[in-house]
């Protein structure tokens, strides 16, 4: 079997910006939920068996605590941030398995669920679909990949090694230095993507790189005022990649079989005459697995 992993943050903020605003029948924005509903409910009718999709509940994350820069909700739109707890409602009375984070984040739960659903032998492949960056330090050979739906992308090791320059393992690390915008840290002074590739696919993480730049492999560039710069600023760059690193001890399922989709509940009907939206029931219905 083929276990897929939905990131339903993204999924809603793309939804969000792409389709036409909609209100369900007592005037509530439901334009995205609806958009991704449908994508879902696609993915079943395409063949798939076994989905989780996780969540942002809130925004905010123990991240929060470590770091007061990190990503919040500031800024972003109401009529988008309401239609979280209505999308998670929404997949669950669609059979949907959802995993709603509050104090992890919704790229925890999906880590945690691909690093359990590898360990069984019975799965084929795991797809972690979104494009997100951070979700390349848990791609494992061609077993755990990401899949980028929007443009039909999927992205194994190889692929992770030819898009960053280094290896899954030190994703966390590249983004250390290298900073990540979406999620508020602005990594080390002088690190670009090009050098940390170049360091980093030389010491695979921040610790094996040596103390004195003399020491450092001949082909890195400008050794020296890499060296200066990232030791000069060692503890944000350690409290970075703590950051960067996804958990993989969320609890999010007991064994695989848990995110078998068996059709739709009774309720979604009630979901589908709110959305306005009875040909969703339709297609849920008629997807539902026979056996």
């Amino acid at each position: 079997m083929d276990i897929y992993l939905v990131d339903g943050t993204y999924e809603l903020f793309r939804h969000f910006y792409a389709v036409p605003s909609a209100k369900d029948v007592n005037g509530q924005e439901i334009g995205a939920v609806r958009g991704v509903v449908t994508s879902v409910l696609s993915m079943f009718e395409r063949g798939a068996t076994h989905l989780g999709v996780a969540t942002d509940h809130v925004v905010e994350s123990f991240r929060n605590d470590l770091y007061p820069g990190y990503k919040t909700s500031e800024g972003v739109a109401p009529e988008l941030l309401s239609q979280f707890p209505i999308l998670e409602e929404a997949l669950e009375a669609m059979g949907v398995v959802v995993w709603p984070m509050v104090y992890y984040e919704a790229d925890d739960a999906l880590a945690s669920a691909a690093h359990q659903a590898a360990k069984n032998d019975l799965v084929n492949q795991v797809l972690i679909c979104t494009p997100d960056k951070d979700l390349g330090q848990c791609v494992v050979g061609t077993r755990v990949v990401q899949l980028d739906r929007r443009r039909d992308i999927v992205r194994d090791e190889a692929g992770v090694v030819a898009k960053f320059g280094v290896k899954p393992p030190s994703i966390p690390d590249y983004l250390a230095v290298v900073g990540d915008s979406a999620d508020g840290f602005p990594g080390v002074p002088g690190w670009g993507a090009k050098a940390a590739a170049g360091t980093l696919s030389q010491y695979p993480h921040l610790d094996d790189i040596p103390k004195d730049w003399r020491d450092w492999h001949p082909s890195i560039r400008k050794a020296r005022a890499l060296s200066e710069s990232l030791f000069s600023a060692w503890n944000d760059a350690l409290l970075f990649r703590t950051l960067a690193t996804l958990r993989l001890d969320v609890p999010v399922f007991d064994t695989v079989a848990d995110l078998r989709w068996n059709g739709p509940r009774p309720n979604f009907e009630e979901f589908c005459r709110r959305m306005k939206s009875p040909d969703l029931l339709r297609r849920a219905t008629a997807a539902r697995p026979r056996t």
